[in-house]
């Protein structure tokens, strides 16, 4: 594969997404050996993201101009599909562009069979259009295929929040992210960060749900010098909100439970003071995570008060005596259905049977990790998905095996959903364009 063609480049990325890699990282690693300048740099990702995001959408089109049950290798599938997208979502391009680069990489990487193959399948669509989606008689096959969504998640999703809010979500899940970063106030305010921020050129914006939390346009927030030095962090509006909920005080001592890479472990850790003995144990499974974490509260300069360590969250009894923590954090492990407009592929990977398999060990771990709190102490459980197997039904379980908790309402710094009836809080991708988010609070009794 070329290192200066995007097309080419993005052929090979969304080939080695379908075989497992994350797209985002197989994206990072692809930028970092190419050769391509910033316009090329910008159009891979569009193509790589734009592609996946509408997998379901371009391969019902596709599938209407080849033989039933023909199989295409997956670099000749890609070609096409990319093609499409360009064809059908990006208005830059011009189609003739469009065209002769992917029969020229079919012809540069394939026989002439597939060229021809290649040529036929274009011009067909050239010429008859793609199908009209409004056609398709299944509500649920319709949505599906219009927003790109396997059918099982959107039957799940209308099931349990109505018509008119999924298609709401599915309207917003293939919209770009916004960027968005978290003050550290450990070491500067939002009021100076914001200011320096608007001197080196970004366009800044307060986060309508987070007290810390900023968002950013005009250049990766990862080039700002604030981030070099620590002063802040890239980390999502929504995903601020589980440490929020927490209500901490400087000298706590709180169990991260599940904490890498480490950004709700720094969270927290910025708001204790280590003179009154303020400490965030953050744990998890793998050694080369738990350095994660620590180069992340050393970046942030937060290490005076992190001890991270390797331990799975099920297993506190072999460190930690029952009542140790005022504070207790579980960001559980999820099927991370929120994080869809970032990791579009999960969408595709996941299965409702995924789904199941986490509720047990989330349940696992709040009943290990509940064990290890003060009596009136606090403890947050939240995760990054909008599937009530893995949320509301949690919490359900939960309280109903542990009567010596109870459920206590969702505070956070600008009072989210002030008017909502629930003590649990949901976020939705479309309810204020962020990540999808489920916190819950519980306080254990006397």
């Amino acid at each position: 594969m070329t290192k200066d063609n995007p097309r080419a480049l993005a052929v090979e990325s969304l080939t080695r997404v379908a075989n497992g890699a994350y797209s985002n990282l197989q994206l990072d690693k692809m930028i970092a050996k190419s050769d391509l300048n910033d316009a090329d740099r910008r159009l891979l990702t569009n193509l790589v993201y734009g592609t996946i995001q509408h997998r379901l959408t371009l391969d019902y089109y596709l599938r209407s101009f080849v033989k039933p049950g023909e199989r295409l290798e997956p670099w000749v599938e890609n070609t096409l599909l990319i093609a499409l997208y360009q064809l059908l979502y990006l208005d830059r391009i011009p189609k003739r562009a469009i065209f002769n680069e992917a029969i020229q990489f079919a012809k540069d990487n394939g026989h002439e069979g597939i060229r021809r193959f290649v040529t036929g399948i274009l011009h067909a669509i050239d010429r008859q259009g793609v199908p009209d989606l409004n056609q398709i008689s299944d509500p649920l096959k319709r949505l599906s295929v219009t927003y790109s969504m396997p059918t099982w998640l959107v039957t799940r999703l209308t099931d349990q929040l109505g018509a008119e809010k999924t298609q709401s979500i599915l309207a917003t899940i293939n919209q770009p992210a916004a960027q968005s970063v978290r003050v550290n106030t450990a070491v500067t305010t939002k009021t100076e960060a914001k200011a320096e921020l608007e001197m080196a050129g970004f366009t800044v914006t307060e986060s309508e749900v987070s007290g810390e939390g900023l968002r950013l346009d005009g250049q990766p927030a990862s080039r700002s010098e604030l981030f070099n030095q620590g002063q802040m962090t890239i980390q999502d509006e929504s995903a601020m909100l589980p440490v929020e909920a927490l209500q901490l005080q400087p000298g706590d001592q709180v169990l991260d439970a599940c904490a890498a890479p480490g950004g709700k472990t720094t969270q927290i850790a910025a708001a204790l003071d280590p003179e009154k003995g303020g400490q965030v144990t953050a744990l998890d499974l793998h050694e080369k995570k738990v350095k994660l974490i620590a180069k992340n509260a050393a970046r942030l300069q937060v290490a005076d008060r992190v001890n991270a360590m390797a331990l799975d969250a099920r297993k506190v009894d072999s460190e930690f005596s029952d009542a140790t923590f005022d504070k207790i954090l579980v960001d559980a492990p999820c099927s991370g259905i929120g994080l869809i407009r970032r990791k579009p592929e999960i969408r595709y990977d996941k299965t409702p049977q995924d789904s199941e398999h986490l509720q047990t060990i989330q349940l696992a771990i709040l009943d290990a990790v509940s064990r290890k709190l003060k009596p009136q102490g606090t403890l947050v459980y939240s995760t990054c998905t909008i599937l009530a197997t893995e949320n509301d039904d949690v919490v359900a379980q939960f309280l109903a095996t542990h009567p010596n908790f109870e459920s206590v309402r969702v505070t956070t710094t600008k009072n989210v959903k002030a008017d909502r009836e629930t003590a649990t809080l949901s976020i939705y991708p479309d309810d204020f364009d962020t990540d999808g988010f489920f916190v819950s609070a519980f306080r254990r009794k006397n």
